[in-house]
């Protein structure tokens, strides 16, 4: 990696940086709530993808198209649907299944138009949240949780086990995982799942359909 390649990817989010790690060379990518694309343009750019992104926000939308990147805007919730089966090598979901009015039927989505999907997500029951619950009463926030109770996005927060048992239940396999702590400091998932389940304040989740060869991205 050059110095100007390992710049452009620490400058971004520690999980992009996960997310950008388990995606191959050249291959087709589909960054679903891609936000400024800035995981979108380091793939396009200094790792040779096919790359496409679909964002909810304006903003988010003219900054990607203003760096030239392929990206329209769109509901992820409804578009998805629009997608062939297998149109992607990897279909990526960044902090943004929890905030799905239908995080089940998404995910199942994210698996039917990708060969291979990445999925990001916070840990409810991170630790330091359960404490707060415990002694103050009161809704946790965090790096990773960063609103208030009644102006999150967040609708459907769930724990890393909870995320787990999702794809158990969906026939998904996990074929390799971070989990990320409060500094950044990333682990593998492993087999620990109740460890990662109390001290990971998120999740970097390489997910394949059962019974797929495994290997892509690991």
């Amino acid at each position: 990696m050059n110095v100007t390649t390992s710049a452009v990817r620490t400058a971004m989010r520690i999980d992009l940086q996960l997310i950008a790690d388990m995606i191959e060379p050249a291959s087709r990518v589909l960054d679903v709530g891609c936000g400024d694309g800035a995981l979108l343009d380091y793939l396009v750019n200094l790792k040779g993808v096919d790359g496409r992104g679909i964002e909810l926000g304006s903003d988010g939308v003219n900054a990607c198209v203003s760096a030239g990147l392929s990206v329209i805007q769109g509901d992820a919730e409804t578009d998805l649907f629009d997608y062939p089966d297998g149109a992607f090598d990897y279909v990526v979901l960044s902090q943004t299944l929890q905030a799905m009015r239908a995080p089940k039927t998404t995910l199942e989505q994210l698996m039917r138009i990708g060969r291979r999907a990445i999925v990001s997500i916070p840990n409810f029951a991170y630790w330091p949240h359960r404490w707060r619950l415990l002694v103050d009463g009161q809704m946790p926030m965090s790096t990773a949780l960063p609103y208030r109770w009644f102006e999150t996005p967040n609708i459907h927060l769930c724990s890393i086990r909870d995320f787990v048992a999702l794809c158990d239940a969906l026939d998904i396999a996990i074929e390799c995982g971070h989990v990320l702590d409060r500094r950044g400091a990333s682990r593998p998932l492993g087999r620990w799942l109740m460890r990662a389940n109390l001290f990971g304040q998120q999740a970097v989740v390489l997910l394949r359909q059962n019974g797929e060869r495994a290997g892509a991205g690991t």
